[in-house]
């Protein structure tokens, strides 16, 4: 990579799953208005589900998930049944069987959810919803808990696809991390899934972990190339240990210099692109028989909470602890505290605490974000035209560019801006310009800080 543009490669900025940002989410937003929000969505209006299962056996160091340790099945259970209740509560307010192209469980392990728990739920996702022909149905699965009877139960609800989080296969890294899976464990994990028929498989990887090197990456991306997923994910590691406490039993000294995790995020791409992958946008590789390799070809790609999607849903509903929806009107996010959110349900309210109210140049600058985040250009007259807008009200983010521009992280003609290939690795950068409200307090009580760029 550029000497030149390294150091963009240490700035801290926002990941853009979502514009704006959570740390900008008000309580100015809350389930009486998310009532009405949904009460409004026309009926043709095609969804994307999100269900957010909070619970693992054991909290991984490097972990920034949204989740807690439970070794019993009883709170399981019970989370479960105010799950469900929630399920009822949006299609109440829905009024119609919207249709739902894209189904999504995170966490989390929300494979740990016992099988006639999950057969519940999928079941009643079925009543409450049209579930389209075609549906994307995808599972997070921790591959340490994966066998042949749950693969056989994945099958039987509907999930056609999965993703193991894999990370890392080297024994210190591992170790280090408190995550420690040997290949033959991902091996197994990986076989028992697709003699069930789970053939569309996802890998999520890191770098920047501690005691990583060169080797040790190259080496992981490897094994996984020999195990053939049909997508990877490749993501930084971010150390936030402010946020995540339990990401202080992390040896900071053993974590790369920034050079390094440039230099790792470099060799891993390097090598999976020459073993048939397609690079998708930041941080994503597919074989390109998959869905997200057509997607990126016919510019079909997008960009949510998930990270880079298929996903087709004009709005996204959220059903758990800490989940994040959004909808035409703007986002809207659940209690984070399990109790606050078990409560709302059982009085029969919907546990929103938090959102964001979308103005025409919020939408307008989303899009500027995402097509950024996924095309590498944009068309910034044609994108505010499209929102009644002008392009006068972007004139701090023109002003922004300038220096980018200097240095190469991006090129403009006229009113399209690109992101040079070379400069790609920095896009949130780019992406940076067009927020209009980074920098500005956050309305949580937290004020935001954002991990590394690459």
């Amino acid at each position: 990579m550029s000497d030149r543009l390294a150091p963009y490669g240490t700035r801290n900025v926002p990941r853009y799953t979502s514009y704006p940002t959570a740390p900008h989410f008000n309580e100015g937003v809350d389930g009486p208005l998310y009532a009405r929000w949904l009460e409004e969505l026309p009926a043709a209006t095609r969804l994307s589900l999100y269900l957010h299962v909070p619970f693992c056996r054991d909290i991984c160091h490097y972990c920034g998930c949204h989740t807690k340790a439970s070794r019993r099945d009883a709170p399981l259970e019970r989370y479960a049944e105010t799950l469900a209740r929630e399920i009822e509560l949006v299609g109440e307010h829905l009024g119609t069987r919207h249709p739902v192209s894209h189904i999504h469980w995170g966490g989390g392990t929300p494979s740990l959810l016992p099988a006639a728990r999950l057969e519940d739920l999928a079941s009643r996702l079925g009543r409450v919803f049209e579930l389209m022909p075609g549906i994307e149905h995808a599972m997070e699965l921790d591959p340490r808990h994966v066998g042949a009877g749950l693969a056989r139960t994945l099958a039987a609800i509907g999930i056609t696809r999965v993703s193991l989080g894999v990370q890392d296969m080297d024994d210190t890294v591992q170790k280090a991390i408190g995550r420690v899976q040997s290949l033959e464990v991902v091996t197994a994990a990986t076989r028992h899934l697709r003699d069930a028929g789970l053939t569309s498989i996802n890998f999520d990887l890191m770098y920047g972990l501690p005691h990583q090197s060169r080797d040790t990456i190259l080496e992981t991306v490897a094994r996984t190339v020999e195990l053939r997923p049909a997508r990877i994910a490749l993501f930084g590691y971010a150390h936030v240990p402010w946020m995540k406490k339990h990401q202080r039993l992390i040896d900071e000294a053993a974590l790369p210099a920034p050079a390094e995790r440039l230099a790792m995020a470099g060799l891993a791409r390097e090598a999976l692109i020459a073993a048939g992958y397609v690079a998708i946008g930041l941080d994503h590789f597919a074989l390109p028989e998959d869905s997200m390799a057509i997607a990126l070809a016919d510019g079909s790609l997008k960009r949510n909470f998930q990270g880079y999607t298929t996903d087709t849903g004009e709005a996204l509903v959220g059903f758990g602890v800490s989940s994040i929806g959004r909808l035409p009107q703007g986002h809207v996010q659940n209690a984070a505290d399990t109790g606050a959110w078990e409560r709302a349900i059982q009085s029969g309210g919907l546990p929103i605490v938090r959102g964001f109210a979308m103005s025409a140049e919020d939408n307008a600058r989303a899009d500027i974000i995402e097509q950024l985040m996924t095309d590498y250009r944009v068309d910034l007259d044609a994108v505010m035209r499209r929102h009644g807008l002008t392009l006068a009200c972007l004139s701090a983010s023109l002003d922004k560019l300038a220096p980018l521009m200097a240095d190469g992280v991006v090129a403009r003609a006229g009113s399209v801006v690109s992101v040079p290939e070379d400069a790609r690795p920095y896009v949130r950068v780019a992406a940076a310009a067009f927020d209009a409200y980074l920098g500005q307090a956050a309305a949580s009580a937290i004020a935001p800080r954002h991990s590394m760029a690459v």
